[in-house]
C-alpha cells in the first residue's frame, strides 16, 4: 500500500477520533506557533488563539474530516506547502510559514498514522490562514475606498477554510490561487516561476502585484477598469464576460484618472454636464468671447448662478467673460441633454467626492484613438447602453420623456475598481503598458540622501 492510500485509509477512520481529540491538537500547536517573519502584525489580523479556536470550529463543524489529506484533496497538500515555501513572491517572509516543518509534518502523515494526519491537518489550516490574513489588505498604493466594503480584509478562518472546502477541486484552488483575484494570482506566478527579463522587469511585477491585491476575489459580478489599457471588463465567476474600450484621463497630474473602488449605484438618463471651472477658462470662454450670445443657444449651454445643488440659471451676458478667461473668475456653465452633450445619452454614479463617473460619449472618433487617456478624469465608454444591459440584468432602463438627470437605482449595486496595472497576464505570457501617470517611475525611483525613501523603497526595501 502507498503512502497516499495509507493517508486516505486513515484519514476516513479519523472523524469520530477527531472530534475528541481536535481541542488538544489545536492547543498544542498553538503553543508551537508559526515562524515569525518580516510580515508585519496588523491591527486587523486575528490572534493566533482566535485563528486556532476558528480552524478547530471549522474542523468541528465537519466532524472532523480532514480537508487537505482527504482523498478528494490530491495534490492540494504538497502544493500548498510549495505555494509557502515560495511566499516572497507575495513580498512575504516563507520563514514565517515554517515550510519545513509543513513539509515534515506532512511526511509524517503519509505514514498513515491518525495523530499524524490530525496534526498535518491543523499545521496546514494554520499556515494557509495565517498566509491569506497576510496577502488579503490594502496595498497602501492610494487607492481610494468610496465604499469601505470594498477595501481588502482577510476573511475569517471558518468563511476562509469552508470556501475552500467547497472548491470544486481543492489542488487547483491552491494553484490558482483561488482566494485572490485572477489577476494577482497569474503575476504572482510569473514571479515566483521568474517569467522576467530583467531585474526592472521583476520589480515592475512587484509593483503591479501590489495594486492587484485591491481587486476582488469570488464569483460575484464587478467590473475592472485599468487606466493605461483604457480599457473596461465585466466579469462574472472570476472570468470576463464582456470588455470595451474606454478614454481615461490625460496623464497631466490634475486630469489623471485616479484608483477607486466603489459600488455603481445607479444611472442618469439625459444628463446634464457641468463643465469644470479650469475648461470653462481654458477653452470655452475663448470662443465664447469671439460668439457671444449665440454661443449658448447653438451648444445648449446655460449659465448658472453658484456651485450650489440648487442653482439659477443667469443671463449668460451677466457675468465678464474676459475675468473668466484669465482665471480671475470662475464660472458655472452646465450643458443640457441633447445630441452635443458630452456625456451622451447616460452616465453610471457611483457617488465620489473626487467628482468621477463612467459616462457615453458622443465623441466616438475617440475611442477610436490609440492614445486614449484624453478626459478630465472621468472615464468615456465605447458603448455605455452595452454596460447598462450588462448592469441592469439584461434590461436597461429608458429614459422617461424629456427631463434632464432621470436616476435609475441598479437592481443591485455592483462593485467597481478602477486600477492602474501596467503589466497584465495575457494567456501565459505578461503585456507590459506604457507608464502615462508615472506611478511606475515613482515606485522605482532610488531615494537620494536628501528624500525620504521612495515609493518602492518603502514597500519592499
Amino acid at each position: 500500500m502507498d503512502n497516499m492510500a495509507k493517508v486516505s485509509r486513515s484519514a476516513l477512520a479519523l472523524n469520530r477520533a477527531g472530534r475528541l481529540a481536535l481541542g488538544a491538537c489545536a492547543l498544542a500547536l498553538v503553543a508551537a506557533p508559526l515562524a515569525t517573519g518580516t510580515a508585519s502584525a496588523r491591527g486587523a489580523s486575528r490572534t493566533a488563539a482566535t485563528q486556532a479556536d476558528d480552524i478547530s470550529a471549522f474542523y468541528r463543524a465537519r466532524g472532523g474530516a480532514p480537508l487537505w489529506l482527504s482523498p478528494r484533496s490530491g495534490a492540494a497538500a504538497q502544493e500548498l506547502v510549495q505555494l509557502l515555501a515560495t511566499a516572497q513572491a507575495d513580498n512575504l517572509n516563507p520563514r514565517r510559514y515554517n515550510a519545513r516543518g509543513l513539509q515534515r509534518a506532512l511526511d509524517a502523515a503519509r505514514t498513515g498514522n491518525p495523530a499524524a494526519i490530525q496534526q498535518a491537518e491543523f499545521a496546514l489550516s494554520q499556515a494557509f490562514v495565517t498566509y491569506v490574513d497576510d496577502v488579503k489588505h490594502d496595498p497602501g498604493m492610494g487607492i481610494i475606498y468610496v465604499d469601505p466594503e470594498l477595501k481588502p480584509t482577510p476573511p475569517t478562518a471558518q468563511f476562509l477554510l469552508s470556501q475552500a472546502a467547497s472548491a470544486p477541486s481543492l489542488s487547483d484552488y491552491v494553484q490558482n490561487i483561488g482566494w485572490m483575484n485572477p489577476i494577482y494570482g497569474k503575476l504572482r506566478q510569473a514571479l515566483a516561476s521568474r517569467l522576467y527579463r530583467s531585474d526592472v522587469e521583476r520589480r515592475l511585477l512587484t509593483i503591479n502585484l501590489e495594486r492587484a491585491r485591491a481587486l476582488p476575489s469570488g464569483g460575484q459580478r464587478y467590473v475592472i477598469i485599468n487606466a493605461p489599457a483604457a480599457r473596461l471588463y465585466m466579469y462574472e465567476n472570476g472570468q470576463v464576460v464582456d470588455s470595451m474600450r474606454v478614454v481615461a484621463g490625460r496623464p497631466d497630474p490634475i486630469a489623471q484618472t485616479p484608483m477607486m473602488n466603489a459600488f455603481i449605484r445607479y444611472v442618469a438618463l439625459n444628463p446634464y454636464w457641468n463643465s469644470p471651472a479650469d475648461i470653462t477658462a481654458k477653452k470655452l470662454a475663448p470662443t465664447i468671447l469671439k460668439e457671444g450670445r449665440a454661443y449658448f443657444k447653438n451648444r445648449g449651454y446655460e449659465l448658472l448662478s453658484d456651485w450650489s445643488d440648487h442653482p439659477r440659471v443667469i443671463d449668460p451676458m451677466s457675468i465678464d467673460w474676459h475675468a473668466v478667461a484669465a482665471g480671475r473668475v470662475q464660472a458655472r456653465l452646465r450643458q443640457k441633454p441633447g445630441p452635443a452633450n458630452s456625456m451622451g445619452k447616460m452616465k453610471f454614479m457611483f457617488p465620489n467626492s473626487q467628482g468621477i463617473w463612467l459616462h457615453d460619449t458622443p465623441e466616438k472618433e475617440k475611442i477610436e484613438d490609440a492614445a486614449r487617456l484624453q478626459s478630465n478624469g472621468c472615464v468615456r465608454l465605447e458603448a455605455a447602453s452595452r454596460l447598462a444591459r450588462w448592469l441592469f440584468n439584461g434590461h436597461p432602463p429608458s429614459p422617461q420623456g424629456a427631463k434632464p438627470e432621470q436616476k435609475v437605482n441598479l437592481p443591485q449595486p455592483v462593485p467597481l475598481y478602477i486600477t492602474y496595472l501596467t503589466a497584465v497576464p495575457s494567456g501565459t505570457s505578461i503585456v507590459y503598458f506604457d507608464d502615462f501617470y508615472g506611478k511606475d517611475r515613482q515606485a522605482l525611483r532610488i531615494a537620494s540622501p536628501d528624500q525620504g525613501p521612495s515609493l518602492f523603497s518603502r514597500l519592499f526595501g
